[in-house]
């Protein structure tokens, strides 16, 4: 068995909780190097600087790839003047993983909008600037739990948009896409031959045959039909409301969710210290911990790093399948 390469854990927000958090990592016992600049760690962390992702560090200590940041970081008050260097640390990430240096990468929390006023990032979060660094391929967002069973895993095929907007966005080609996306990574990254996926209608119970919406009868029911004769497992349309218990889950791999709080409200419920983000879809692996910045208590060092912990577990545990 090939030794475990180890993951890049980008530096995230440096004013937020991230910081705080890759030491903390050091308990998964897997190999991980943070790639950020060092000046913005806790004080008293023991870290070494290497040049390369494999690089030997003693035990208990952070291997770190050095990215040097204009300013400072202040807890909880983003500097506008380090938004480029986050965005380039992920960019750097995404290099060394393409390159097979490191096995993936976990992507510590940003702030969408302390980019956008730095940086003019144009993108509406990680996910998208990802698959736009991958060479614009088509991804999906999969949350995963790894607290709880039977687990826990949702992909919103609609994500950040209003909720306004989301019946006109729910076409039959996107979720068609989110489909063979999820199933072919349920294959290749958590090893299950034959995956079994779930899909949520739109309306309230599925709309009811027509009574309560029109979405399911209409287009979703024929396009499940019609992969079901291309070999794909799928049930649905079906009540968002009654897919989440126990004895729901235990039929299913994966759930495929009309939209954002559709698939995010039952995960975080279930399993909200223990979720990880997965990018299904992209050339390398992707993980990052299920939760934001945290401002409120950055620098504190009370953030819980069960999170972080998990998403760098799940990436070495996706990598050893690819």
């Amino acid at each position: 068995m090939t030794e475990a390469r180890p993951i890049i854990l980008t530096c995230g927000e440096p004013a937020g909780v991230g910081p705080e958090l890759a030491p903390k990592a050091l308990a998964l016992g897997l190999p991980f190097v943070f790639l950020g600049d060092p000046r913005h760690l806790p004080a008293g962390t023991a870290w070494a600087e290497v040049a390369a992702p494999g690089d030997p560090v003693a035990p208990g200590v952070l291997a770190v790839l050095r990215h040097d940041f204009p300013a400072p970081a202040v807890p909880g008050r983003p500097d506008p003047a380090n938004a480029p260097a986050v965005v380039e640390v992920i960019a750097r990430a995404v290099d060394l993983a393409l390159t097979g240096a490191a096995g993936g990468i976990c992507t510590l929390p940003i702030s969408k909008e302390a980019l956008k006023r730095g940086a003019g990032f144009a993108f509406p979060g990680h996910t998208e600037y990802l698959a736009h660094l991958a060479g614009d391929v088509p991804v999906a967002m999969m949350l995963a739990s790894t607290n709880v069973e039977p687990p826990c895993r949702v992909v919103p095929v609609t994500i950040h948009i209003p909720l306004a907007e989301v019946a006109a966005a729910l076409t039959p080609a996107l979720l068609e896409q989110a489909i063979r996306i999820t199933d072919a990574a349920m294959r290749r990254d958590f090893g299950i031959a034959r995956p079994r996926l779930a899909i949520a209608g739109l309306n309230p119970h599925a709309g009811e045959n027509g009574v309560m919406g029109e979405e399911e009868a209409r287009w979703m029911a024929p396009l499940i039909e019609r992969l079901r004769g291309e070999g794909f497992e799928l049930r649905g349309p079906l009540p968002a409301d009654t897919m989440f218990h126990p004895a729901a889950r235990a039929r299913y791999d994966a759930a495929l969710c009309a939209y954002h709080d559709q698939a995010l409200i039952p995960i975080k419920t279930l399993d909200f210290a223990g979720g990880v983000n997965v990018t299904l879809g992209l050339p390398f692996v992707r993980t990052s911990p299920d939760h934001g910045t945290a401002f409120d208590i950055a620098g504190q060092g009370i953030a819980d790093a069960q999170s972080v912990i998990a998403a760098l577990r799940m990436a070495h545990e996706m990598a050893a399948r690819r």
